[in-house]
């Protein structure tokens, strides 16, 4: 999650919403990425996505079985969704969103999917929040 941490405040940097997304195959980072939204005029650039397409390039496979993701907020419904696609093992998540999270919140996107990955929530919640309010706080100043 420390990784992904540190993808989060890199997008912050870039003026992007400071999500955070790294992609591990047995012990080791295979990719990261940062939110890109402003950076790309993308709304799909969310961290997940990108990540997520790195890892398959890496790989050369549409299917990340083996993979887990670490991810700084609670995925959208998107992202949620092409976790369930890639097939990813395990979904670790720090801040929750009551908003637009889509995993726990919201549609409840694994509920419906063909893959529902293990999930674990709350993963350095407290920094994982702060990073996001500090980001919002100083939008609005």
């Amino acid at each position: 999650m420390k990784l992904a941490i540190e993808e989060a405040k890199k997008a912050s940097l870039r003026g992007s919403v400071p999500v955070g997304a790294v992609i591990v195959l047995q012990d080791k980072v295979i990719a990261s990425a940062g939110n890109e939204v402003l950076k790309n005029a993308d709304p799909t650039a969310h961290a997940e996505i990108i990540c997520i397409g790195m890892a398959c390039r890496h790989l050369n496979c549409s299917i990340l079985k083996h993979c887990d993701i670490y991810v700084t907020l609670e995925p959208c419904a998107m992202c949620a969704q092409a976790i369930s696609l890639a097939r990813i093992s395990r979904l670790y998540f720090g801040a929750y969103d009551s908003k637009y999270g889509g995993v726990v919140h919201g549609c409840r996107v694994f509920n419906y999917s063909l893959h529902k990955p293990e999930i674990v929530g709350g993963i350095s919640e407290t920094l994982c929040t702060e990073i996001l309010q500090n980001f919002f706080k100083d939008r609005r100043n």
